[in-house]
């Protein structure tokens, strides 16, 4: 059985803010001439601006490379041409883009970038994790445009104790709710997905709690291996890259308790503190982890190097490319359930959703037989879709049990994720980002099982790029 949703996502064709606030009038993206500006955050710009063609702001681009306005305003026209943006919006863009050398550690260069906007100003720091702290650090000699948003890529520090002192630095600059920790991977339209089927349908919403759910599986496995991406991802690993940024955030959207609302305050409030309950299962992060990188393989008709091989690795920090780790919420409803979170590079099958298990039926009444599972809920992530596994009665033999799905299509929302984070950002709805306190509760998780990998009491396993993973970890 399929059923499809409607569309339920959509954009503001007018451009007025939908917090009832005064929108942003110029976007400064620090980091201009970076892979993360061409190829995700410009194009997220060009939809959202074809979706609302009444929307007007400016474009700076700023950074070091020695570039024209003619050169930026052609980068943007190109990424633009990408996905097909049209219309006033985006000609507006495109007629007043505006580029600057700049040293984003430089309160000089920073202040003449803000004394070139107008209106309420956005930086979105398009930078690597340590330039970004430096930029933060020299805009406390900068007078800020009141109103000033500032956002931020993860990963969001490389601890908990530099996302907390990253946090102070940014608390004495601009208020909370003008901090955007950008999760794209969490587009408004997943979100709501999720609590939409959680706190709209109360078929499912009694059941999601200990005395029902047996486990619950948070995976995101790729095809794809290190694509070039070796002077992040070698000192991210797998475990930073997805887990802590991003599938620690899907967890507490599942865990979480009902917000009074989706609005920021208490979207954001109700994951904070589902994120300030998780913890390592049994409290023992040596048990409840693994790690492993590939070796060289095939997937499909690609032929995969070694992880050590790969241009710009250091054999030495031991990377991990794949990670698992099992979690539990420290709360009455979730307490003992196992939450495995998993993800990994050059696996032999994509894989990405939130496989709910529930437990088993106390007794199966004499006489019926077959294919006997315990009934799963799963949610896809890219493309978001709901697919409910039980058992039925199979065809012929009405005694004997079979395995149905269930299956619903969510339907994709208007704009990618990336203009989804942009349309939050520049009508100053923090609803999807993240919190200073549930960053630093997220890397709390992550440092006790990072230290015990770093101590040698969690092996680095190897599995070949095209398997499923080490061989051991086969259930």
């Amino acid at each position: 059985m399929e059923t499809t949703s409607t569309d339920k996502t959509s954009a503001e064709n007018t451009g007025a803010g939908t917090t009832g606030m005064e929108s942003i009038g110029t976007l400064v993206v620090l980091g201009a001439t970076g892979d993360l500006t061409s190829r995700l955050l410009l194009p997220g710009l060009g939809r959202l601006l074809t979706e609302q063609p009444g929307r007007r702001i400016r474009l700076i681009g700023a950074d070091l490379a020695p570039r024209d306005s003619q050169q930026w305003a052609d980068t943007v026209r190109a990424a633009f041409d990408s996905v097909e943006a049209t219309g006033p919006a985006v000609d507006h863009v495109l007629a007043h883009a505006e580029y600057l050398v700049t040293d984003a550690a430089s309160a000089e260069d920073l202040q003449q970038v803000l004394a070139s906007a107008t209106g309420i100003p956005a930086l979105y720091f398009a930078l690597p994790p340590a330039v970004t702290a430096q930029a933060i650090a020299a805009l406390h000699e900068v007078a800020l445009p009141e109103g000033t948003v500032l956002a931020l890529e993860k990963p969001f520090g490389v601890d908990r104790a530099s996302a907390a002192a990253l946090n102070r630095q940014l608390a004495s600059l601009v208020e909370e709710d003008q901090v955007f920790r950008v999760d794209h991977f969490l587009g408004k339209s997943t979100v709501l997905n999720i609590l939409g089927l959680r706190f709209a349908n109360y078929l499912f919403e009694p059941l999601l709690n200990r005395d029902h759910v047996a486990k619950v599986e948070i995976v995101y496995d790729e095809q794809l291996g290190l694509e070039n991406r070796a002077g992040y991802y070698d000192r991210a690993g797998a475990m930073v890259d997805m887990i802590q940024s991003h599938l620690l955030q899907v967890m507490a959207l599942v865990t979480m308790d009902a917000p009074q609302s989706v609005h920021a305050t208490d979207l954001r409030a109700a994951k904070t503190e589902a994120l300030r309950a998780v913890r390592p299962f049994g409290g023992d992060p040596v048990a409840a982890s693994r790690r492993a990188r590939y070796t060289a393989g095939t997937i499909e008709d690609r032929r995969l190097p070694s992880y050590v091989e790969e241009h710009g690795v250091d054999p030495e920090r031991d990377t991990e490319t794949l990670a698992e780790v099992t979690l539990e919420s420290s709360t009455w409803r979730w307490s003992g359930v196992p939450f495995t979170l998993r993800s990994g590079k050059a696996l032999g099958a994509a894989r990405r959703d939130i496989a709910i298990t529930f437990r088993e039926v106390p007794h199966l009444p004499t006489g019926l037989d077959g294919h006997l599972e315990p009934t799963v809920l799963r949610l896809c992530l890219k493309p978001d879709a709901m697919v409910l596994e039980l058992n039925v009665n199979g065809p012929g033999d009405p005694f004997v049990l079979d395995r149905g799905r269930l299956t619903a299509d969510f339907g994709a929302g208007r704009l990618n994720p990336y203009g989804e984070v942009l349309h939050g950002l520049l009508d100053r709805d923090p609803s999807l980002s993240l919190s200073g306190a549930a960053a630093e509760h997220a890397w709390g998780v992550v440092d006790q099982i990072r230290a015990a990998w770093q101590s040698g009491q969690v092996p680095l396993e190897e599995y070949p790029a095209g398997s499923p993973g080490p061989q051991n970890w086969q259930s």
